[in-house]
């Protein structure tokens, strides 16, 4: 048992090293250190630096929170600990 829940820990920090470093990326890199560069470019009318920083990388927790829940539910249904 101790070693299935050690697999299963280990699995899950995994999905939260990859998720969290998504989410960086999005929001620090792109909204804030490489804004400059992104507004050459638009999306929607705004430049793409800017949409990351005000909107982007709001979309993209959401999306990563949805990523996050389907992982794990696999995770879970894989390691037999899940709720139904």
């Amino acid at each position: 048992m101790r070693k299935k829940s050690k697999s299963y820990w280990k699995v899950n920090l995994k999905y939260l090293a990859i998720l969290l470093t998504i989410w960086f990326s999005v929001s620090f890199l792109f909204g804030i250190i490489l804004a400059e560069t992104l507004n050459q470019f638009h999306l929607g009318g705004f430049p793409l630096g800017f949409w990351f920083a005000q909107q982007g990388s709001i979309y993209i927790f959401v999306v990563l929170i949805f990523v996050y829940v389907y992982l794990m539910n696999k995770l879970d249904k894989r390691f037999d600990v899940d709720e139904i």
